[in-house]
C-alpha cells in the first residue's frame, strides 16, 4: 500500500487568532478588556443616535444599531491590533535579537534586513544588525554602547568599501540619550530621507550579499564554535 501522505496543518481561525491575540495582549494591558467593550459601545451607540435622527421608525433604529454594531466590531479589534503590537514591543524590549526581529518583519518592502546579525560580540552579546533600502544602509547595535563601538565601526568600513557613496546611518538600540528605543525603530528608519533609487539599492543589495558570503567561506579559527556564539558565559 503506498504510503499516507501527512494532512496539511490545520491554520487557526479567524475567531481563535483574535482570542490569541487577546490573550497576548492582556499580558501586558490587563485593562485591555474594558477599553475594547467601550469601543464596541460607543459604535453601537452612534449607530443608534444615527438611527434616530435619520431614520426614526423602528425598522431604521435596528438597522442602524446593527450598523453601529459592526463599526464598534471592526473599531474594537484596530484597537486590539494597536495595543498587541505595543504589547509586542514591551515584551522585546531588552531581549537579545530583538532587533533583528523587528527589522526582519516590520520593516516593508522598502528595506532589506536578516533577523541574524551581521556581527557580534560572543562574550557580552552586544549585536549588529544591517537593513538596507531606499534611505541607504542602516546599522543597527543592540547592546551597551560603549562595547558596540568597534563592532558599529568595522561594519560600517565594510560596507562603505562595496556601497561607495550611499550613506551609512549608525542607530543604536537603548532608552539612553541618542538611543531609539526599540519601539521606535521602525519608525525612525522609515523617516530617513530617500538617498538611492531601486535599482541601487538591488545592486547595493547584491554586493553585500556577496561580500557576506565571501566572509562566510573563510576557514573558522580553532576553537570558535558558531553554535554557540550566542550563549551566555557561566557564572
Amino acid at each position: 500500500m503506498a504510503a499516507r501522505t501527512p494532512q496539511a496543518e490545520k491554520r487557526p481561525g479567524f475567531f481563535s487568532q483574535i482570542r490569541s491575540l487577546f490573550t497576548f495582549t492582556r499580558e501586558v494591558y490587563p485593562w485591555v478588556g474594558w477599553v475594547l467593550v467601550g469601543v464596541a459601545l460607543l459604535g453601537i451607540g452612534i449607530g443608534v443616535a444615527l438611527g434616530f435622527l435619520l431614520q426614526p421608525d423602528v425598522l431604521g433604529i435596528v438597522l442602524w444599531s446593527i450598523a453601529g454594531l459592526l463599526i464598534g466590531a471592526l473599531g474594537a479589534m484596530m484597537t486590539l491590533t494597536r495595543f498587541s503590537t505595543g504589547a509586542m514591543y514591551k515584551k522585546l524590549d531588552g531581549m537579545p535579537g530583538a532587533s533583528g526581529h523587528v527589522l526582519s518583519t516590520m520593516l516593508g518592502r522598502n528595506w532589506r534586513a536578516s533577523e541574524m546579525p551581521v556581527g557580534v560580540n560572543p562574550k557580552t552579546q552586544e549585536a549588529v544588525y544591517r537593513a538596507v533600502g531606499r534611505g541607504g544602509i542602516v546599522v543597527v547595535g543592540e547592546g551597551a554602547r560603549g562595547r558596540l563601538t568597534k563592532l558599529m565601526r568595522d561594519e560600517k568600513m565594510k560596507t562603505s568599501r562595496v556601497a561607495a557613496g550611499v550613506p551609512v546611518t549608525e542607530l543604536y538600540v537603548g532608552h539612553g540619550e541618542g538611543e531609539v528605543p526599540i519601539s521606535e525603530l521602525v519608525r525612525t528608519i522609515k523617516k530617513l530621507p530617500k538617498a538611492i533609487d531601486r535599482a541601487t539599492m538591488g545592486a547595493v543589495i547584491q554586493r553585500i550579499e556577496s561580500m557576506s558570503q565571501s566572509l562566510a567561506s573563510l576557514p573558522i579559527p580553532k576553537g570558535i564554535d558558531p553554535t554557540k556564539a550566542r550563549a551566555p558565559r557561566p557564572r
